[in-house]
């Protein structure tokens, strides 16, 4: 007689051998992201992309590789472009170094607002410059990452209500061509400082101001040594989430449906924290006995924009793309 007994683990055995081609089907379709960027594990940025890791977790290996520990600043592009690294936050001014027209995206005065930039990437012209990086450098760019605007903020308590009231004002400015030129738009005297050395050289008077997002300020303790914030936001600062157009064109329509999604999902909610830690900056610089206002920013709009339209920092911008983009609503 043949015991049921005896025959219980052939048959669990069996069965074992049998799920086995399917558990390894699944790990197959399991496909990994790997997400570069320079900001730190403590940004909201970071936070944001956690939740979108959180949200793949069902169907991708996301793992997120953060404070440029996987490629410096300046080479996630290129290693993108390579098939290096299936995802990364891309500064517009990586494609513009390779992309001429690029260069108006990272411009002062482009955009009004975070809700400005969002409809004109979401729009016609958005999709024309997101088609440039597809078809000449291989990036699918899934949206803008918003971090912040940058704002004037003042040792001297000088009224500021035009460019032309920031004559002789000696405005330190990051070093570097485009962004002295921008300090010019302004209409003041830029003067490149290192950003370690920024506290000290507005302390000693070296220089009579600064440009940086308000929680910036706040955490350099900037308001310390100065009387005023002019709020000119004249840059509107963000990056881009990006993936490699060879992994992206992998992917079935659901998977990257799915990513999209995500993807649109922390770019929400990175928008929201920092919208809402401005205003907290805002009122805590209020508090400090700091002077917070808002200039005339349609002048200073203007003159940076006429100044951008003569000089070479225009060069290679599509045919009249600066009204284009003034008249997205």
């Amino acid at each position: 007689m043949t015991s049921l007994i005896g025959r219980r683990p052939l048959l669990g055995a069996a069965g074992a051998l049998a799920t086995a081609p399917i558990l390894m089907a699944q790990a197959q379709q399991r496909r990994r992201i790997r997400f570069t960027a320079v900001f730190s594990d403590q940004d909201i940025r970071a936070d944001a992309m956690k939740g979108f890791q959180r949200d793949l977790a069902g169907e991708f290996d996301v793992e997120l590789h953060l404070n440029a520990t996987l490629f410096r600043q300046g080479t996630e592009l290129v290693a993108v472009q390579r098939g290096n690294v299936e995802m990364a936050n891309l500064a517009p001014q990586d494609f513009s170094r390779q992309i001429p027209a690029w260069s108006v995206m990272a411009s002062a005065y482009l955009f009004r607002d975070v809700d400005h930039m969002s409809k004109v990437f979401a729009g016609p012209i958005g999709e024309d410059f997101k088609k440039m990086a597809r078809d000449q450098l291989n990036v699918q760019i899934l949206g803008p990452l918003y971090f912040g605007t940058r704002h004037v903020n003042l040792k001297p308590r000088r009224r500021i209500a035009t460019p032309a009231d920031m004559a002789g004002i000696k405005l330190r400015m990051p070093p570097g061509e485009t962004w002295q030129f921008l300090g010019e738009a302004l209409g003041a005297n830029p003067t490149p400082v290192a950003f370690a050395e920024l506290y000290t050289a507005l302390q000693s008077g070296t220089v009579d101001g600064q440009d940086n997002p308000l929680p910036a300020s706040r955490t350099q303790r900037f308001y310390e040594v100065t009387t005023q914030f002019v709020l000119t936001s004249h840059l509107v600062a963000y990056d881009l989430l990006s993936v490699s157009a060879r992994f992206w064109d992998g992917l079935t329509a659901a998977q990257r449906s799915a990513i999209q999604a995500a993807a649109d999902k922390a770019i929400a909610e990175s928008t929201r924290r920092h919208l809402a830690e401005e205003q907290e900056c805002v009122d805590f610089f209020k508090a400090q006995g700091l002077e917070v206002y808002a200039p005339d920013v349609a002048a200073f709009r203007a003159e940076a924009q006429r100044r951008y339209l003569a000089s070479t920092q225009s060069q290679g911008w599509p045919a009249g793309i600066l009204d284009r983009i003034n008249a997205v609503t």
